[in-house]
């Protein structure tokens, strides 16, 4: 893989094409991922893995988001933080082979570049939160030499 940064922003875009202009998973694959990540088969791989396992348990993934912002509604966020925290509560829980502290930092650094200038605090903050629980319930599952934390 070449850039799993790329990547990332590949899927990001994706999302926001199927979430915003009502696109289709495969419409926005060929028109975004496969046309930013060109010959990065790997990369093409992880994106569409991404964007398909998002926007298919979109539910499930404001319930998460839900629950750990006081006195909002996910409906309320800004539109590329919701999906940003989608995206990354997804890689979370579904791509073991990611530590968590890279999927957090990625998506802090996404929301820099693509949202608003407090983004990246408040994206880690709920990330930070949503980790916390999430591994309370035992629902983070990493497999490979250093993603098993102790």
């Amino acid at each position: 893989m070449q850039n799993r940064r790329a990547a990332r922003e590949a899927a990001l875009k994706s999302i926001y094409a199927v979430e915003i202009g009502e696109n289709s998973t495969q419409d926005a694959s060929k028109h975004i991922i496969k046309f930013l990540l060109k010959d990065d088969t790997d990369g093409i791989r992880f994106a569409e893995k991404l964007l398909i396992v998002t926007i298919n348990n979109t539910t499930d993934l404001d319930l998460i988001i839900d629950q750990h912002i006081d006195n909002w509604k996910v409906n309320r966020l800004a539109v590329i933080d919701k999906l940003l925290l989608r995206m990354a509560i997804t890689e979370l829980l579904n791509f073991e082979d990611i530590p968590t502290k890279v999927t957090i930092n990625e998506a802090i650094e996404l929301a820099k570049e693509y949202s608003t200038r407090k983004s990246g605090n408040f994206v880690n903050g709920i990330l930070d939160a949503v980790l916390t629980s999430l591994k309370k319930e035992n629902r983070i599952k990493k497999k490979g030499r250093g993603l098993i934390e102790a």
